[in-house]
């Protein structure tokens, strides 16, 4: 499952960041650990889309800010649907994406995330849009999943305004976020006559349990970019106490069953410590009768996809993931 050696092209970007002598996340203080998260994963606008707008909807806990990212075919749809004189049928919109970014419930900004949504924009031909949900510590589980069910049901309402078709409809995150997309589509199926239908998940190495002796957590217990002690520190922030870890809305390894969900993608990387979780997660799925696409990736590390800019298998594994998108929604 894992390569022999990290892929080249990722092991500069890996020595690079090291380079920057940044302590480890669980090191840091949590005001701390974001500020460096933006830092370091923030960065230009790019690629290109044709529209970008920071907007908000009123949640279970508040306010939450979303940004919504609209290629050109979103853009004609709803000019032309908008300049519809005889009022006799809206111009068809394009696919549409609610997306999470990761951080393990505790880091992450929209701007930390903003490069792979505008490349999912355009390489998907989809409106993505973006979710700033609640971390934790000082919103601890289920806020964040409250959250992410309460986007997918005000974006399936609305897509309509971006030019996007809430009859095509699908969930997307990383790390974390992958967690919560997954989540939101548990929450839909519990809830399935109040809920939107969500035609597809793709989830990149989600968080997916919490069995630290994995395989997985121990060849890759030092990392690249994402260690055993990091994640640790993560659940510790994002759950209430121990009995939240028993719940599959934190955990999804945790469901007595898997079946009956959207189409998945699961991503994962033979250099993760979340490689074996993933991994679990991908087959559960396909046993227990959710449709899935596992695309492994040996020589990569947790976070990948982010780097599809400088490391030709991250970009191959976004156009891949890209490409799902396409087929399933």
């Amino acid at each position: 499952m894992r390569a022999d050696e990290l892929d080249p092209e990722l092991a500069a970007v890996v020595d690079e960041i090291q380079a920057l002598g940044l302590p480890e996340w669980h090191a840091l203080s949590v005001d701390a650990a974001r500020r460096v998260e933006d830092e370091v994963f923030a960065g230009d606008a790019e690629p290109p889309v044709a529209d970008v707008s920071d907007l908000a909807f009123d949640g279970p806990h508040g306010e939450v800010p979303v940004r919504v990212y609209r290629p050109e075919a979103a853009v004609d749809a709803t000019g032309s649907a908008g300049n519809d004189a005889a009022g006799d049928g809206d111009a068809a919109g394009v696919r549409a994406l609610v997306h999470f970014h990761g951080g393990g419930w505790t880091l992450g900004t929209l701007d930390s995330i903003d490069g792979p949504c505008r490349e999912l924009a355009t390489r998907a031909d989809a409106v993505v849009v973006s979710v700033d949900y609640r971390l934790a510590p000082e919103h601890p589980f289920p806020v964040a999943v409250d959250e992410a069910a309460a986007a997918v049901e005000w974006v399936a309402e609305n897509a309509a305004g971006f030019g996007g078709d809430p009859d095509r409809l699908g969930v997307s995150g990383t790390s974390a976020g992958a967690t919560l997309a997954l989540a939101a589509c548990l929450y839909g199926r519990e809830l399935a006559d109040e809920s939107p239908d969500v035609a597809g998940q793709f989830l990149c190495y989600p968080i997916a349990g919490d069995d630290f002796e994995t395989d997985s957590y121990r060849q890759n217990a030092d990392g690249p970019l994402l260690t055993r002690a990091d994640m640790r520190w993560f659940f510790e922030r994002y759950l209430r106490s121990p009995v939240d870890a028993h719940n599959p809305f934190a955990v999804p390894l945790r469901a007595d069953d898997l079946g009956g969900l959207p189409p998945a993608t699961v991503v994962t990387a033979g250099f993760d410590p979340l490689r074996d979780d993933g991994v679990a997660l991908a087959e559960r799925f396909e046993r227990e009768g959710t449709p899935v696409e596992h695309r492994h990736y040996p020589a990569m590390a947790h976070g990948f996809c982010s780097l599809a800019d400088r490391v030709a298998e991250a970009e191959a594994a976004l156009s891949a993931v890209a490409g799902d998108v396409r087929y399933r929604l």
